[in-house]
């Protein structure tokens, strides 16, 4: 289950922002990771995470369940 909360960056005058902390399994290289180091990451549970090896301080791109499943059939039709 997801738990929303009030971010602590909202004002006081009902202008709110709502974040919510879904638990993830630990980030993980792909099976498709090359030996030259380019990886990717992934880290799955009811909303799955994609990042760059090299750059994670530039974040990670979420996907709902239907997207992931989409995206992974594409890929291997591809």
């Amino acid at each position: 289950m997801i738990q929303w909360f009030k971010s602590s960056y909202s004002g006081g005058d009902n202008n709110c922002v709502e974040v919510a902390c879904v638990p993830i399994r630990p980030w993980h290289k792909t099976s498709y990771t090359n030996d030259r180091g380019e990886c990717v990451e992934v880290a799955e549970g009811p909303v799955t995470g994609v990042r760059d090896t090299k750059h994670r301080e530039l974040g990670a791109l979420f996907f709902s369940s239907s997207e992931w499943q989409a995206f992974i059939g594409t890929a291997k039709s591809a």
